[in-house]
Parts: C-alpha cells; structure tokens; sequence
C-alpha cells in the first residue's frame, strides 16, 4: 500500500499537480500531506501507530519476547537533563515504550499535561498536531506516563504545568518546560547475504551472497559507498557495479545527486529536481520525466532486489541550478532587491566587478595574473571604480535633502507637533540630538540598504526636535543650518560603516583572487574575462522579462562562509555577507527564499516538497546536503513531507556547526539518523584512535549498564483496555548522534595526498570495525591518486575488477562488520601503541570475537615494522583468520586514459597464517617481523573458561537469599559506617579502602554502591574502583568474609553471606580480571537490590508504594538503627539501637541522645512500621526517668546524663504517636518498665541492687513527668563539675523547672544552661565564650509548650474514655495545693497562648498582646520563647525555626490566619535548601558559616558559637524542615486553601534534599550545611532526624491524597 500511495504521489507531480494541500496559514511550518488521486477504500490504510494500538490491545502469545520499556527520566521542571535533551531510540520492529517519569509533587506535575507530537492515538504523524497525556495529581507515587513507539521520525514533547503560587505574575498562569527530543530510529530492510566466514571463522567460498531472506539492518550494520553516477555511465550499464559493490559487502549505495544538472555538469547544481538527467539514459533519450522516473524507480529496485543494495541520495534543498528554467517564471523563488532590498548594493558591487571584468584587457590591466604586483594592480583599478559608485549613499542620510525638506517644514503655515518632552532636549548640542535619535528610532532604515538616500528622519520630527532644542531660536533658515550639524553628527559613523564594509569587501575580493589565480593549492583560474571574471559572480542575472521587474532579476547565488551562525541565514538581514563580498560562493547555485513558511513562497514550498516526495518514492535514504545552512525549519518541513511517503525514511548529514551543541540542536529536531564522520580527520595515529572510540567502539569490553540497569517489571498496556505485559525497563542516560563513519568521503583529498596510499587498507580496515554505520567511496577502495573533479571530470569508472586496490579485503571487512552488528559484537576496545591501532570487537553474551590488527600509514616511504608490544589476551585464545600488507610500486598517477578512472597499481599480498602463542589459559599475539605500515590482520578469538550462564548465575536465588532478614541485619547488609563496623568487631574490620578512590563510607551493599551508580551508569571503566578489581580480587573477599565473621552475632545473615562467596567464587575462577568490574558490579547490585525489596516488605504501604525519595528517606531508618557493642538501650546487654547521626555518632556514649530518637522515631520508626524498634526505645528510656526527666546522652543507660528540659515531652508525644499509630499501641500504657534509678532519684551504678528495683507503667512514666514538672523540678546535676562537662560553668548544672499557673506554660532553665535542641555550649577561652549557651533559651520555649499541651489534650481525652489512669496532677496554684485536672491545665494554656506567644502584624494591636514594642524586631510572627529573665527579654522575639512544630503538635493553640502569616514570613525569611535557618538574618546575632575548629577571638563565632544563630549564611538545620512544610499544609488545609496547589509549592523545597539523598555517600539528609545548603565539615553528613522530619511531612501528604 505504501508503494502503491507513493507512485500515486509521484503521478501527481509529474502532471504538474501540486501533491501539497492548500497552503495553511499557521505559525509553524506544516507541510500537509499530499492529496493524491487514490482509489477509493472504505477503510483507510492503518499506519504504524493505529497497528502499535493494535498491538496493546491484544493478548500476549505464548512465548512472547518481554516488552522493551525505556525509561525517560525528567528534571523538576519537566525538561530533560542537559545529556538527555536527545534521545535516540531503536527502530520499531515490534513495537515498545517509552516511559517518561516525573517525580512526584515537582513544579512540573502541578496540573502538568505532557504533550507530544508522536501520534500517539493512532493516524498519521502530523508535527503540528500534539497530543495530551494529563499527568496524574499524586504525590506519593512515582508519576509514569508509557507512550507507546511504533514509527520512526523526530518527535518533540514538553510538559504545560501551572506557575508556583508564589512566583506567580499577572503575565503567565501556566508554563511550557523545556522542550525535549527522541529521534526513533528507521527501519531498514534489504535481502540478506550468507556468512563471509565459516564455523571454523575460515572464509567461506560462497561467503557474501545474495540470499531470497530478508534481513532487518541496524543503523550500525549499515556499509555505504558513495559513487559518482555519472561515472558510471547511463543505468543499462550499471548492473556490473552494482554487483561489484554487492560483492565488495556494501548494503547501501550513496548516490550524487541523479537530477537535471546545470549548465557547470555539477551533480549539486540542478536544474530540474523533478526530472532525471539525460545521460542516466541512453544517448538521445527523449523520454517524458515520468519513463524516466519509472526507470530510475525500477533501477534502485534490482540493486536492492538482486544485490542487496538500498539506496541512499543527496538532496539539495538550499539551491538550485543557475539557469533552471523555472526560476525565470518564479524569481521570487530566490533573494533579490525585489523581496530583499539591503542586497541591492551588493548587486551594483557585483555588478561593477563583472563590468570591470570584462573590460579589464581592453584597459590594458594584466587579465592573466602572474604575481603578486599583478593582483595589486587589478585591485587599485577595482577600488577606484568601486568608490565611483557611491556605496555611501545607501548608508547615510542626504543632508542637503534633509535640511531642504526640514526647511520646508519650518517656513510652511501648518503647524509643527511639539516634541513629546521639549525641556529635556532644550540645551542639548549637536552630538546629544543625534544620539538621542538614533536611540528612539527616529532615524529610519538604517543599514536597510534599500535604496540611496533611504535613511532619513521625517522631516516633521526633525523639525520639532530642532525648534525643542533651540527654542530661542525661530528663524527657519538658522535652524535649517543647526539641523545640518545634527545630520553630519549621524552621518559621521555610517561614514565609518561604509568605509568599513568598503575595505572588508576589497580585501576578500582580493584574498579570492590571489586564491583562485595565483596560489600554488588553488585552482589557477584562465584570463579574466567576462565570463570568467575576476571572482566568482554573487548574483545571477535572469534575462529581461516583461512580466517582471529588473529588481527581480538578479538573484543571490548560495554560497558558505567560515564560522557562520547555522541558525541565521546570511542572505537575510542583518547579515551584510553580500555587500562585504564575504561568502564563499558557488556561482552555478541559486539560493533559495523559503522565508517563514509556505505563505511566504508558495510555489516554492509546493515545488521542493513535490521534489523530495519523489525521491522519498524511491530511495531509503537522504544525505542532507549543506545540511547546516539549510534553513533549519525548510529541513524539518522537507523531511516531514518525505516521510509522509516513505516513513522508515534513513537520513544522514555532515554538519559543520562547529559545537556538538549546535549538531544536536540540528540532528534532534530534523530527525538526522546518522552525522558523518570521516577517519581522515585525523592528524595522528593517537588522534585516530580517539576518532574511533568516540564514534565507533560501541559499548567498552566489559559494559556494565545492560547486565546491572535493565529490570524486569510487570508493565500495564500503554492504551486503555490493553492487557498487561511483561517487560524489562532500561534507564535512558541521553544519546549522541549516531555516527555514519567514513574512512574517507568522496569529496575529499585521497589518502595519497593526506597520508599515504597505503594507508587506505589499515585505515578502511579499521573502519569497518567500528560499531555504527560505516562508508567509503568507490575512488578510495581503487587507491585513486587524487580526489577527482566533480564538475570538469566526464571519464568513466574502470570496468569491474574486484581485486582493484584494497577492494579484497574492503570485501571481507564489509561483510564481516554488517554481520558482527546482526550477531551483537556490541563491545569493543581500542587500543593505540606508537603507529599501531588494534580493535577488538566482542559478543558479550558468547564472549567470542574478532581482533583486528593494523599497522597505521600516516607517513609516505616507510616499510619498516615499527614497534608494538606483544599483545595479550587474558583468558581468551585465538587463531588467524586473514590479513594483508599492501604494496603500491609507485605513487605516480597512471598515464590517464581517455574514457576511464584508474587507480595506483598495487598489490595486496597475503600474510601467512600463523598461530599465536599460547601461554596457559591466554594468548600472545605477536606481529610479524614484515608487517610494514598500510597492512592489517584479523584473529578470531573466544574467552575460554567462562559459563554462558554466569549472568543468569550471578543473578539467581538472590531473593531467597535475602529473605527473612529483619532491620537489624539489613543494617550489616547495606550500612555500617567505620565507626560502627569497627566498634561491632572489636576493631578487626573498618570501611574498605579503594586505591586512588579512598575509604568507602559503608561496609555494606551501599557503601559500594555509591561509586558503581556512576560507574554502571556511564560504563565508566576507567574508575579507580575497576582498576582495582582488575589487579585483584581483594574487594570480592572483603564482601562476604566481613559478613561470615559476624553469623555468630547475625546468624540470618549467613544466607546472603553464602550466596556472595558462591557467586565471587565462581567469578575469581572463570572471570579473566578485565571482566571482574562487570561482575562484581552485577552481583552487587543484585544483592543491593535484593536488600532493598527486603527492607520494602517490611515497610508499610506508604512506603512500598511511595517514591524512590520516600523509599530512600525510610532507607536510613536501617542506616541509623544497629548493633554496635559500645552502645545499647539496656546497660547489661548489647541491644541495637538508634544513632543521632553518622558519621560523628556511630558509637559509644555519643552514639543514641533522647532527644535526637524521641524527635527521629516518628518518621524512621512508626511511619515506615517498625514498631517494634519504637517500642524498645520507648520502654528503654522510660526506665531511665528520673527527676521527671529522661537523659539526652543515654550512655547506655549507665551514666545518662539529666539537662535536657525537652526531652521527655519528645517522648511523650512519641508515645501519643505509636498508641495512634502502631497496631494494638494503646497497650504499652500498661506496658511495665523496671526502673533503672531507686525513687529517691539518687544516682546508683547500673548493677546495684537498688537499681532496676521497681517497676512502673508506661502510664504511669507520664503521669510521673506531669507531676514532677507540676510540682516544680530542681536538681543540681550528678558528678557536675569538669568530670561531666569540662565547658560548663558552675552555675549551669543547676536544673531548675516550674509552672506559671497563670498561664500553664512551663518555664526553666538559666543563662548557663542550654536545655532545648539549640545546645551549643561555648568553648573558647580566648574570646570568653567558655561556659556561655549560645542559645540558652531559658522561659518557655514555643516548641516545649506545644508539646505540653499536646500531651495534656491526649491525656485529657484518654482519661475522659477511661483509658487512662489519672485525672490531673496535685499543684500548689495560688498558694493551694489541689487537683488541675489536665483539661483544666490544657485549657489554661490555650487560653494564654497566642496572647503570650503571637507578635501582632499591625501596631495597632499590641495593646491585646504580651509584647513590649521596643523589642520587636519583625512582625506577625510567633515568639521563639515567652519569660526570658530580665536582661535578655530580646531574645523572645527572635524569629527562629521552632515555631512550626508547636503549630503540628497542638494546632489548636494558634488563630489560623496568624499562623499562616507566620509560616509565609519563615517560608521567605529561615527556609532554605535542606533545612531552616535558625535565626532571622535581621537578627542582630546573625553569624557566618559554622566553623567549630574556629579559635579566633571573635566570641559571636569561636568554637562554633553560632551552631544555631543560623541565617543568611547558616548553619541551616535539617530538621526543622520537615515541621514547618507539616505545618503548612496543615494550616492550609486548615484555611480552605488549594491543597494541591500548597502541595506542589511544599514539593519543591524538597527538590535539593531529593538531589542530595541520590547523590551523596552517605545516602541521607546532613545534620546541616553552611549558606545556601553549601557543604559544612562539621556536620553528620546522614542524620536521624533530618531523615525523620520529611518522612513525617510525606506521611502527612500520603493521608491526605485521595485513596
């Protein structure tokens, strides 16, 4: 049906019918597809994308291959990343997916739709018709939209999303992202030749032939050779070349252009794109265009039929021959004065060069140019007729004109408009006025060059300046002549210019001259005449016509221009490249005027679409010519309407952009398939080498990304009603132009003139192993001596001779690259020793290959062998299979005949076989002693040894494996950082070391993982990770016998332990060492993976079905929850516990703070649904209550240490949490807890008798810390003095705490003490901070009374359902001791709260508010803390970070419109990319960058002072963060607000905390970082709470999406 609809098309446009709809007036560029004359059909023809909907609908076969999905991740504002801005997918042969994903709740997914000009729906493509995919509103799942792929092309897609509430302007509700690329690959199909090489990899006697099969080619098993079609003569004589070429192991030919030439004969200047020449005919062929079509259409199919050849053509869209006819009925068709006026100029230039031309001789200047002096001579007579025309006047303004019509003006009765702002022009001189109207646009056409005298100023507006400007003056006369001043001042610079582009123009006619008459590489042109002037003619004259103006006639001829913008065109304005003579021109090509589309050149669009639908008819392929000055939006529509007819339409281009940036901007919008590189770019053996492994290695020996980074999954049918399928998912990592790699293209120096003629066989060899497309050109096989002239040469190719040149062995290598491809030798190594390249091309799977030797030729003469070192092949035997040295007699050229091209003798002469040398279980290949340059060898090779299922091995039982391991184990699985490892095993094992990478941060799974995400992802073998497991197989030891010492301890972990050895054990026996990185990786990864599914199944739905940021977050529940042996939650045993933060408090006395747990159980524990960790944690510490405080440093509960004032009610209101949230929680209220210290509070060891002598509830814990705290709590601290705190003054060991019953709130602490999380002591002596809190925070901190009161409100409502045992607390309150009930209590608070705690917003109101005006430093805000003692009352109005968690524990203490307001000022003022400032950056404390090894003697920073006076330049906390995103959505929520809209906005701040977890080490959130989330030395790089606090805000979000 596709051919029948072609030759259809092809019928229309040969009667002359436009094969293009009517022209649509849109802003894109659209060409419609042809209507042609088709039978009628009562169903249209499906195209591939209705038959890919087909095939999603449909059930899966048995046996079916799983579907290929490939996974396109986005950035956060939906655009792709800078490598994947260019995808480059695989031909469809059956149809797959294409994933595009998102995070959740990023910019990009707030009501995004994704859109995509794929045809996603069905029908055909159309690029100006998109389709929406609406993204899902989650924010707990992944987002995935699977598009499914079924046609080739260039397709474009970006996401439309809604503007952030905060950053929205009246201008722009909704924003377009980025717009992102994928070029799908063609289908290419031609008949399939048998093997080149036998079983025993012996050439084969019937290798290469012709087969009745046909065979799917990938772009990579393309070999082209390009032929100059008129050097074969007319098509009847063609079988034999085709055939040769077919014999030579090509399966593509690359055609010059086959159209109508122009009268130079060159193949690129044509003169009719819609007949073929005459001379592809027999002699005086008077067939009609559409036999001609006909011919060529059958001839292409024989060579593709018979031979296997598919066709490839040039097609020229930015020119057209000189004198095709139809540029006299259609000039508009190029640039001329008519449609271009700045050329006119540049036409009289031209114009004045042509005349002088031809009449140089008769003026008796040198026509023939001998020398130097006679360029001069030429070019001082040129430059007086140059300044004869009076360039000037298209540049300037016409002064006397002008003051003549300013005169008029002024003496004429009308009057004169006022100018707009007269006081600000009177006074102002000659030269101000001048810029002044340069500046506004008040002087028109400048540098329009469309006529002489077309700049000007009106003379009304310069009229009313003048009279402005001299307002004492009215004489006309006087303010004519002050009007000329003005206009000289204009003119002084457009002087310049002319002057300037004058002389530029001169001195390139000059530089062209000497090139092409005098220098010794150029052409040496004849006499200068008129048709052969002194350079190249710019313009082409049409003939007089009468329907038509001269302006018309003289058009633009196309040309280049060293380091042009490819996205300007230089014939357009601003560009003066015409006028400056500064292109390169061809003066047989017109060039042609697209403009914007096709209402700007109708019958243009219309001609150029029908020409390349025609050649779609009949060719596989195009090669763009002049591709990078080709109008990029004339390429996309050209090629659209081209794939119209022949969808799987291959493509190719040489771009000459200058950037690789610049190639892909060209390559992902035209839907280029291949760019064309060329091995004769290099200058060295070195830098060929590099060509080679940058374009053609393929995949490096021992790839990584394939094995580890593909994953099975069950995959849901992309189009509604499909059945699922099962299928392997792939990460795109973005893509780089397919390379089309040439050893030479056929418009290039020989290798003679380059090189060496011998150098073509080692240079072609190495070609043809390249993993892509590779080329060549009929000359370059025949050893041609020099390149050949398109235009002059008329000889004949010689006839047939397979053995020509190094046309044997182009043979063997061709076949033998296509069918490397087709079996998957996908890897590859390149490797370059002195003039000695070698590749070795691998099939991964089988691990069999073919190495190729050669010997370089880059210099003329030499025969000698040359050095290069055995070479050596570990584990892998080999055997010759053939080779050849070449020997060329002599580089004189051939005595020319008169009908043929022939090329240098020579003779290719065998290398005997021989066996490499054996040495045990590898090969040493050693070069023969005559070996000289130009030759080349190849060994077939296969590794021994190694099983064809060690991938599936490495891989199998992991699951089982894994199995059953609890949290515990999984820490020793994928954690334990140095400290922890090495305090678990008494010292004997630490973090592994990596030579030239360093000390791993984990001994676990993720320790490794670290560096092999990069290094699987980028096939990054180089990596000091893979140098070291090449020299040995110490890492794999390490791995499992770190796990075996600890069984005794981890008995589950035996299992995981056991499967590695037997997988690294079989790897250190059959891996040869270049291979171990690959599989080391594969297992790790394995066993990574297979540890993490284990975590997930332990976890709660929120986090099995939630996002990758949400299953790392609850990652570090595991990281931070272990076994070490100095650390414990019970004094007598070795229990895990929870560490504050890796890696400063990985063990000991440091490693497990009540405060840090009670604020990180939550969000570790409860909501991933480790409860039964939470649990222990919770009893531990309640056995630890002692003057109705629990410890912060737990010491294992043997020497806790009592000075935390907030650490018991993090406690209770974790125990408030777990009865809320853990199954059957509200049990461990009657959960008995033996106490560790007697009832008198006195401190005991951990083993006396006293201790651990009673047992209380956990009930009864919290009604003991209510009543200590209500009856009032003071202590000086056990064994206080430097023993206990070496900082601490006297003083601050005191612990004093009471309750203000006028309002409930809880006071306590000193101006020694720090009793909140803000706990930094001050350190230095020098500067006199020794002794003094940095944040002492003595009163009422906001976040304490929050959590008071939250507990009160629980307690009350439990004791109110008879669930809780007590009613209140005994309490002297004015002078009486009675029973406060606890909603007595609650409700003292909230009544007193936001009177005592809220800063009004307007002044007006503080009357109604405990506030003192002159302290208040920032407004509508919440006091960080109420009653600081007398001398400090500033400090309560501090604006820091703790605010928001009071608002999430008792939300009901604060009006909600203040809370919101609050929230706004600290979203703009504290947050900041991974945590909250802690104070104002107004603040008066504000301090730089934490820096606690600082002893200088500034006492506001020494010994980091300033750990929580954070602002603009930090520390930023963690922490803090997570409570104030929870508040906000919570009082939001609370306020009506759009919660989608507060989602997405709170979404995005955790966009750099999502980076950081990805990306870093240590695979968690930082305690804190220093400005702007910049790195700080001093901080755990993972803390608890960091981790903790998001978790919280994402189980919060997970509870209020819609189920």
């Amino acid at each position: 049906m596709a051919a029948h609809k072609a030759k259809e098309a092809v019928n229309a446009i040969i009667h002359g019918h436009s094969p293009v709809a009517a022209i649509k007036n849109t802003p894109k560029v659209v060409i419609p597809s042809p209507e042609v004359a088709m039978a009628s059909s009562a169903t249209a023809p499906k195209t591939p994308a209705d038959e890919a909907i087909d095939f999603f609908r449909s059930s899966p076969s048995a046996g079916e291959e799983p579907l290929q999905v490939y996974e396109l991740k986005l950035e956060e504002d939906g655009g792709p990343n800078k490598d994947r801005a260019y995808t480059r997918l695989p031909p469809p042969y059956r149809p797959y997916v294409l994933r595009v994903t998102l995070d959740a709740g990023t910019p990009a997914s707030k009501n995004g739709i994704f859109y995509t000009n794929f045809p996603l729906d069905g029908g055909k493509f159309d690029r100006g018709k998109f389709v929406e995919r609406k993204l899902p509103s989650i924010f707990s799942k992944p987002i995935k939209i699977d598009l499914p792929i079924s046609q080739a092309g260039a397709f474009v897609y970006w996401i439309e999303y809604d503007a952030s509430t905060s950053s929205l302007d009246a201008s722009s509700k909704r924003i377009k992202g980025r717009e992102g690329y994928f070029n799908v690959d063609p289908i290419l199909r031609t008949k399939k030749r048998s093997a080149i090489l036998d079983a025993n990899d012996h050439i084969a006697s019937t290798g290469g032939t012709v087969t009745s099969e046909y065979v799917q080619v990938p772009l990579d098993g393309l070999t082209v050779i390009t032929v100059v079609s008129k050097w074969m003569g007319p098509m009847f004589d063609w079988g034999p070349y085709l055939q040769q070429a077919s014999k030579r192991g090509y399966n593509m030919i690359h055609y010059t252009p086959l159209q109508v030439r122009g009268e130079s004969k060159s193949p690129y200047s044509i003169a009719d794109q819609l007949g073929f020449d005459a001379e592809l005919f027999e002699s005086n062929w008077k067939g009609t265009k559409e036999e001609g079509v006909k011919r060529v259409e059958k001839m292409m199919k024989v060579a593709k039929e018979e031979y296997g050849l598919m066709s490839l053509i040039d097609v020229v869209l930015n020119h057209t021959a000189n004198n095709s006819s139809w540029l006299v009925d259609h000039p508009e068709a190029g640039f001329s004065p008519a449609n271009s006026p700045h050329l006119t100029p540049a036409v009289e230039l031209d114009t004045c060069i042509m005349s002088f031309s031809a009449d140089a001789e008769t003026k008796g200047l040198p026509s023939i140019v001998k020398s130097a002096d006679d360029v001069d001579v030429l070019m001082k007579a040129l430059t007086e007729d140059v300044k004869n025309l009076k360039l000037w006047q298209y540049y300037v303004v016409d002064t006397e004109k002008s003051v003549s019509d300013v005169k008029t003006v002024l003496k004429a009765s009308t009057p004169i408009d006022a100018w707009s702002d007269a006081s600000s022009v009177s006074g102002m001189d000659v030269v101000q006025l001048a810029n002044l109207l340069k500046s506004t646009g008040k002087v028109d056409n400048l540098s329009a060059f469309a006529s002489r005298g077309c700049v000007a100023v009106k003379p009304k507006v310069a009229a009313s300046l003048i009279k402005a400007a001299f307002a004492h003056e009215s004489d006309p006369e006087k303010l004519g002549e002050a009007w000329r001043k003005v206009v000289d001042v204009i003119n002084v610079d457009l002087y310049k210019e002319w002057e300037e582009d004058t002389n530029v123009a001169l001195e390139n006619v000059k530089s062209r001259l000497t090139y092409t008459r005098l220098d010794e590489h150029g052409p040496r042109m004849g006499p200068i005449t008129g048709k052969l002037p002194l350079v190249e003619t710019y313009f082409t004259r049409l003939p007089p016509s009468t329907k038509h103006k001269d302006s018309e006639l003289s058009l633009a001829n196309n040309g280049w221009i060293w380091a042009a913008d490819p996205l300007k065109n230089f014939a357009q304005q601003p560009s003066k490249a015409y006028l400056r003579r500064e292109v390169i021109v061809w003066g047989d090509c017109v060039k042609l005027r697209y403009g914007d589309g096709p209402k700007s050149n109708p019958w243009l669009w219309s001609h150029m679409t029908a020409y390349v639908q025609l050649l779609a008819s009949m060719f596989d392929g195009f090669r763009i010519d002049n591709c990078h000055s080709t109008p990029l939006h004339v390429g996309v529509a050209m090629l659209d309407a081209a794939r119209v007819v022949r969808p799987d339409l291959y493509v190719v281009a040489e771009l000459f952009t200058g950037s690789e940036e610049m190639d892909l901007h060209f390559v992902s919008r035209l839907g280029v398939n291949s760019l064309i590189r060329e091995s004769y770019n290099a200058w060295d053996p070195k830098e060929h080498s590099r060509l080679l492994y940058r374009f053609g290695l393929g995949k490096p020996i021992g790839s990584m990304d394939a094995a580890c980074l593909t994953s099975p999954e069950d995959i849901e049918s992309p189009v509604p009603g499909g059945p699922s399928r099962p299928g392997l998912v792939t990460p795109l990592q973005g893509s780089v132009p397919h390379a089309l790699l040439f050893d030479l293209t056929h418009d290039n120096e020989s290798p003679l003139s380059k090189r060496s003629a011998e150098d073509a066989l080692s240079t072609g060899a190495l070609a043809t192993f390249a993993f892509c497309g590779v080329g060549s050109n009929k000359g370059f096989d025949e050893l041609f001596p020099k390149i050949l002239d398109l235009v002059g040469e008329e000889r004949k190719y010689d006839l047939p001779n397979g053995d020509a040149g190094i046309a044997k062995m182009k043979a063997l290598l061709n076949h033998l690259h296509t069918e490397m491809v087709l079996e998957g030798f996908s890897e590859g190594h390149v490797h370059q020793e002195n003039d000695y390249i070698v590749m070795h091309r691998v099939q991964p799977a089988t691990q069999k290959g073919y190495l190729l030797v050669t010997h370089t030729a880059f210099h003329k003469g030499s025969k000698d062998r040359g050095h290069i070192d055995p070479i050596k092949l570990v584990r892998t035997k080999a055997h010759f299979v053939f080779g050849a040295s070449i020997d060329i007699p002599s580089y004189d050229a051939p005595s020319p005949a008169p009908t043929t091209l022939l090329g240098l003798k020579s003779t290719l002469t065998p290398i005997p076989a021989f066996a490499p040398k054996n040495e045990g279980t590898d090969t040493e290949i050693i070069v023969p002693e005559y070996f000289p340059p130009g030759s080349v060898m190849v060994f077939a090779t296969q590794m021994e040894g190694m099983d064809k299922n060690l991938d599936k091995f490495s891989k199998a039982g992991v699951d089982e494996a894994f199995a059953g391991l609890d949290w515990v184990d999984l820490n020793v699985m994928l954690f334990r950082s140095d400290g922890e490892e090495k305090d678990a095993t008494g010292g004997a094992i630490g973090t592994y070391n990596v030579p030239g990478h360093g000390q791993l941060v984990y001994c676990g799974l993720e320790g490794w993982m670290a560096p092999l995400r990069s290094i699987m992802k980028y096939n990054d073998l180089g990596h000091s990770l893979c140098g070291h497991l090449r020299e040995g197989t110490w890492a794999l030891d390490y791995v499992h016998s770190r796990l075996e010492s600890q069984t005794e301890t981890f008995p589950r972990i035996a299992k995981p332990a056991a499967w590695l050895k037997e997988r690294f054990d079989k790897i250190k026996a059959t891996v040869p060492s270049f291979l171990r990185p690959k599989y080391f990786a594969v297992v790790i990864y394995e066993a990574y993976k297979a540890a993490r599914r284990a975590a997930m199944e332990q976890c709660v739905d929120f986090v099995t079905s939630g996002t990758t940021f949400t299953q790392d977050l609850a990652l570090c529940s595991i990281q931070m929850y272990g076994r070490v042996s100095s650390a414990s939650l019970d004094p007598g045993t070795v229990e895990p516990c929870l560490a504050a933060g890796l890696p400063h408090f990985a063990s000991g006395w440091a490693r497990t703070w009540g405060r840090d747990v009670f604020i990180s159980l939550r969000g570790l524990f409860l909501t991933t649904g480790n409860f039964d960790a939470a649990k222990k944690h919770i009893l531990a510490f309640s056995s630890t209550l002692k003057h109705g405080l629990i410890p912060n440093l737990l010491d294992s509960i043997r020497s806790p240490r009592y000075n935390s004032r907030d650490s018991p009610w993090w406690m209770l209101q974790n125990i408030q949490d777990y009865v809320v949230m853990a199954p059957n929680g509200l049990s461990i209220l009657s959960e008995p807890v033996k106490r560790r210290f007697p009832k008198d509070d006195s401190f005991v060891p951990w083993d006396d008798p006293r201790a651990y002598s009673y047992s209380s509830t956990v009930a009864e814990v919290i009604q003991e810390i209510l009543q200590r705290h209500a009856s009032g709590i003071h202590f000086r601290e056990y064994n206080a003095g430097p023993n206990l705190d070496m900082q601490m003054s006297e003083a601050g060991f005191n612990i004093d705490i009471d309750v203000d019953w006028k309002t409930g709130f809880i006071l306590g602490g000193n101006a020694q003490n720090c009793g909140t999380w803000m706990d930094k002591m001050g350190e230095s002596t020098k500067a006199g901070n020794k002794g003094v809190p940095g944040t002492p925070r003595d009163g009422a901190p906001v976040e304490i009374i929050g959590l008071l009161k939250s507990t009160l409100r629980w307690v009350d409502h439990l004791a109110s359902k008879d669930k809780f045992p007590f009613k209140g607390v005994e309490a002297e309150v004015d002078g009486k001791k009675r029973l406060v009930t606890y909603k007595e209590w609650n409700d003292l608070i909230q009544a007193s709260f936001e009177k005592h705690f809220y800063v009004p917003l307007e002044p007006a109101s503080d009357a109604e508010y405990a506030v003192n005006p002159a302290l208040i430093n920032r407004r509508g805000i919440y006091k960080d803390v109420y009653g600081t003692p007398k001398g400090r009352e500033w400090s309560d109005y501090q604006l820091r970070c703790n605010f928001p968690i009071a608002m999430i524990v008792a939300p009901e203490m604060f009006d909600p419109r203040h809370a919101l307001g609050a929230l706004k000022i600290a979203d703009e003022v504290l947050k900041a990319p991974l945590g909250m400032k802690t104070l104002d950056p107004n603040d008066a404390q504000y301090r730089g960058d934490y820096d606690n090894s600082n002893d200088s003697g500034d006492a506001s920073v020494a010994k980091g002072w300033n750990y929580h006076q954070a602002s603009r330049f930090g520390p930023e906390w963690g922490w803090p963060l997570g409570y104030f995103l929870r508040a906000y959505l919570l009082f939001d929520k609370i306020a009506g607000k759009d919660v989608d809209g507060t989602l997405h906005h709170l979404h995005t701040a955790l966009i750099p905390a999502r980076r950081y977890i990805q990306e870093d080490a240590w695979a968690g959130i930082p305690e804190l970082t220093n400005q702007n989330g910049a790195y700080c030395n001093d901080s755990c790089r993972t803390q608890a709470w960091s981790s903790s606090t998001i978790l919280d805000f994402l189980d919060d979000v997970h509870k209020v999406q819609p189920k």
